[in-house]
């Protein structure tokens, strides 16, 4: 059974990871050698390209954090979770929902949809 509470968090973990070894040793203990992840606005396969979309969005935001809005949630090798981006102190600008698919314990595949984003963001 998969506990999406630890799943997310491990998540954010990651996002938020800008130690590029230490971050690469979170995608492999937590994410599958062939994950995969989408969202509207990027794509990438396997750990090296989901590691290359996280350096690209720490870049591109460097003052921002990702956190966790309200309860993880999920069933079987299931789980949606929602998050907020942005500076500490203040609600994220940013928000999105993510829909992530495990293969045993490690996160397969991440399908992200964006809530809310400004413009030029």
């Amino acid at each position: 059974m998969t506990d999406p509470v630890t799943t997310a968090r491990r998540y954010i973990d990651l996002w938020n990871e800008r130690a590029a070894g230490r971050r690469r040793e979170l995608l492999s203990e937590t994410w599958t050698a062939d994950a995969s992840y989408v969202d509207p606005l990027m794509k990438g396969d396997g750990r090296d390209g989901i590691d290359a979309l996280i350096a690209g969005v720490q870049q591109r935001f460097p003052d921002f954090k990702f956190r966790l809005i309200g309860e993880p949630n999920g069933y079987g090798d299931h789980v949606r979770f929602s998050w907020g981006l942005g500076p500490d102190g203040v609600d994220s600008p940013i928000k999105g929902t993510d829909f992530a698919v495990l293969k045993d314990g490690r996160i397969k595949s991440v399908t992200g949809f964006l809530d809310q984003v400004p413009a030029g963001a």
